[in-house]
């Protein structure tokens, strides 16, 4: 039988009343809704703004109505999240196919409603209504893997918010004011992120990308402080690569890159030396430029960060007879690249590893490594050089597209 809130005044009235020998005690007043949350005693609206990718570079905000949060299910309202390369690809081409899609994967927000089952994160963290969080990968296609086997296989076959079918429930993607975790079979995966500002926890999945791929390079046993890397390709990802070598103890970073704004922040990063691609024609000109700000010497590692078939071609040239090389810049197919196996690979015995996102593990350790990043001064939150509003979006994507700045972000008010 429900009961309102009038008669569990009074009935809390009648206890007091009794307690105290039967004088009156003041009864509390009943709640009053302002109107402005739409309604909702507990300040959350009855519904949502949803960026929702309709049709090629066009974004329309859309309402939907917020469900009812199940006993697994938690409710997010959204703070902010990064403009991913794959964002910019999907708003441009439709490389996968998902459009109408809520797009956002790079998010991070306050935990408004939560259900009664969801007591930890997906690290066992403790979590509350007002923590903040982000979302991992959505395991509902492989509900075997746990925290705990993930160091021994990468998440690229799983799902994620921000990158999911439209369904009935909308607030599947973090380009919106809400977004919708759901609990249960789905495997949705999150960490409390609370002792993180709001830049950091946007910087959280990119970051991830590259803490991976640098511990797919340590398994060659080629890196050592000593040892002279390149990172080709000073976008958001070469960028936060260099940091995470640093905060690693490397000390002699070679930035290659055709901007040479990027190659100045390159060096504020952790690069010692930087090498524009411009200014040298052929590959011979440009592997002796590398080979000269490396002291003399080819790499003894290489991280190849651009999309660029040419450049994946290009970076065999840098790195010396033993020396190692992680590929980690191709997230859609960008076209073969010619190479020659027995100049590039067999003959100077290439060690060469491929990355794809990321682990859980992964994302535990990023934590770690933004606070560290951060302690030892590097800028990785001077990254983000752009903000715009939610209903700015589509803006947001064409400034990403025009390669202005380096880290787009959508943040709500």
């Amino acid at each position: 039988m429900a009961i309102n809130e009038n008669e569990i005044a009074a009935l809390v009235q009648q206890v007091l009343k009794e307690m105290t020998g039967g004088a009156s005690a003041p009864a509390p007043a009943p709640k009053k809704c302002c109107g402005s949350c739409g309604g909702s005693l507990d300040g959350v609206p009855k519904t949502a703004h949803v960026a929702v990718l309709t049709g090629l570079k066009n974004f329309e905000i859309k309402e939907y109505p917020i469900p009812e949060v199940g006993d697994d299910d938690i409710l997010v309202k959204v703070e902010g999240c990064g403009v991913c390369g794959t964002d910019a690809h999907e708003f441009k081409v439709d490389p996968f196919g998902l459009i109408p899609v809520a797009l956002g994967h790079e998010g991070t927000g306050e935990i408004v409603k939560l259900g009664k089952n969801v007591k930890v994160d997906s690290a066992g963290k403790p979590v509350k209504v007002g923590d903040k969080i982000v979302t991992c990968m959505i395991f509902k296609d492989n509900p075997d893997i746990t925290m705990f086997d993930l160091n021994k296989q990468n998440v690229g076959g799983a799902d994620v918010y921000g990158l999911l079918p439209d369904d009935d429930i909308h607030l599947n993607g973090w380009f919106s004011d809400y977004i919708f975790i759901r609990g249960g079979s789905f495997g949705s995966t999150f960490f409390n992120v609370s002792d993180l500002d709001l830049d950091s926890r946007i910087l959280i999945e990119p970051c991830a990308v590259l803490i991976h791929a640098v511990e797919r390079a340590k398994l060659t046993n080629i890196m050592r402080f000593n040892s002279k890397v390149v990172v080709q390709g000073c976008g958001p990802i070469g960028l936060i690569c260099i940091a995470v070598l640093r905060t690693m103890g490397i000390e002699n970073i070679i930035a290659v890159d055709g901007n040479e704004q990027r190659l100045e922040f390159a060096k504020r990063m952790g690069a010692t030396q930087t090498v524009n691609f411009m200014n040298h024609k052929g590959i011979e000109a440009l592997t002796e430029a590398v080979q000269e700000a490396c002291g003399g010497q080819l790499a003894d590692f290489a991280f190849q960060c651009t999309g660029s078939p040419v450049a994946h071609a290009n970076i065999y040239h840098f790195i010396r007879n033993g020396g190692g090389l992680c590929e980690l810049g191709f997230f859609i197919n960008g076209g073969d690249a010619k190479i020659n196996p027995h100049f590039d690979l067999c003959a100077k015995e290439i060690t060469l590893v491929g990355s794809w996102v990321y682990t859980l593990r992964d994302y535990v350790t990023t934590f770690d490594f933004l606070k560290r990043a951060i302690g030892i001064g590097l800028p990785i939150k001077e990254l983000i050089t752009h903000k715009f509003a939610l209903e700015d979006i589509n803006e947001a994507l064409e400034t990403n597209l025009a390669q202005k700045g380096l880290k787009i972000a959508i943040v709500n008010k």
